[in-house]
């Protein structure tokens, strides 16, 4: 199998070029660092111990940043190398005030540049974040006697599947790495059947991220709100705008000055969206271009990228989407970070721990259709948002958890 995997590898190298200048031409490369995938480095290794993360993009990223800023304090560490596959991935690294650490984008999974990566960056420690899983690298890591970590791993029943399918090929990946450290107790049971020597579960890192007190909504709409009541759909697919649109409808025949904020997962169907929520005869804003919110707007849609946390900063009563659908549900920490109240449909099997233990605290409700939609949002927009336990509650566990891991994968 593993000589299949490589002939595949290879054809993808092949047609790398064209792949990457058509992602260049969609501005989903760094023109200036495109390079790094063929390790063409933009970074020099300096001397002593160096680890290295790699994550796939931005959550995996985000999730290992109060991990890194760890190591950034230990004395024995002189580098941290963080890769990933993304460009905003990249961008989220920039960001943080990190000293010791440098980004590099992860090189393309063929067995000599596995190779030479392996041989300039010499770490000390390999760790994959989450599900991040590149057979070439894996057993080159190996051969180098480097130890392997997953740290926050992550197996799903339907990436377990799939696994197993290629039971010798999956044994003999996951069989390379030292230690295994599960996001979830189904997660261990999975990695425990994949032929992982050593595995523990100690939580999800994401509890540990902080919330960034720097985000704030732009002023206009900020003040626009004061005189609302509003409610958050967010990271909504095909139909649930529909759904959250038509429970606007009904909860405004009760609840005066309401506003509906829908933040699509993919905001490229906006246009589709504000036509359909038009089609019910609600009054739709686009966030961008910015012109004068109406009065009488019934949904602000957003249409641009990066302005959910401050929508969760400011509104706290959240449904979060590709639940009511067969999704998967989304991510709810980080919502919930803010001291937001989360409603989700019944297709969380993504992130069903976490669901089940922020329904245990109260802190999220399931719903099953629209109607349930208006009755959970008529009880939560009637009381006060002051989710201040809540959110110390969870500092608490996401302390607890990051320390554990640092314990269990420092040198």
């Amino acid at each position: 199998m593993l000589i299949i995997y490589r002939i595949l590898i290879n054809f993808i190298f092949l047609l790398s070029p064209i792949i990457i200048f058509l992602r260049l031409i969609k501005k989903k490369e760094d023109p200036k660092r495109f390079l790094e995938k063929f390790n063409f480095f933009s970074e020099k290794r300096k001397k002593g111990n160096l680890i290295w993360f790699h994550g796939a993009s931005v959550g995996e990223l985000q999730s290992i940043i109060p991990l890194v800023e760890k190591f950034e304090k230990d004395k024995n560490i002189n580098q941290i190398l963080i890769t990933s596959n993304t460009l905003s991935s990249s961008k989220i690294i920039q960001k943080q005030n990190l000293k010791k650490t440098i980004h590099q984008f992860f090189p393309i999974d063929t067995n000599f540049i596995s190779r030479k990566f392996i041989d300039y960056w010499k770490p000390s420690k390999a760790f994959f974040i989450d599900s991040e899983i590149w057979p070439n690298m894996i057993f080159n890591l190996k051969k180098k006697n480097i130890p392997i970590v997953l740290v926050n791993g992550r197996i799903t029943r339907k990436t377990f599947r799939r696994w197993k399918v290629l039971n010798n090929f999956s044994n003999t990946i996951f069989s390379n790495f030292d230690l295994c450290l599960s996001s979830t107790k189904e997660s261990f049971r999975f990695l425990k059947k994949l032929n992982v020597k050593k595995v523990k579960f100690l939580g999800n890192l994401k509890f540990a991220q902080s919330e960034n007190e720097n985000l704030f909504l732009d002023k206009r709409i900020n003040n626009y709100l004061k005189s609302k009541r509003a409610w958050c759909a967010s990271s909504t697919h095909d139909t649930e705008e529909l759904i959250s649109g038509m429970a606007h409808l009904e909860l405004k025949k009760n609840i005066k000055n309401l506003i509906t904020i829908i933040i699509p997962r993919h905001i490229e169907r906006s246009n589709d969206i504000k036509n359909n929520l038009e089609s019910l005869n609600l009054k739709v804003h686009l966030d961008e271009p910015f012109t004068k919110i109406a009065i009488n707007t019934d949904i602000y849609l957003v249409n641009s990228y990066g302005k959910t946390k401050s929508f969760y900063r400011r509104i706290k009563n959240v449904f979060l989407g590709g639940s009511l659908i067969k999704h998967g549900g989304q991510n709810p920490l980080e919502a919930v970070r803010y001291g937001c109240k989360i409603l989700h449909g019944p297709n969380v099997d993504n992130f069903k721990e976490i669901y089940h233990f922020l329904k245990k605290i109260r802190v999220s409700n399931k719903i099953i259709n629209q109607k349930d939609l208006v009755y959970n949002l008529k009880k939560l927009l009637s009381k006060k948002d002051n989710n201040k336990k809540i959110q110390k509650k969870l500092k608490t566990i996401g302390q607890k958890i990051l320390n554990n891991t640092y314990k269990e994968i420092k040198l």
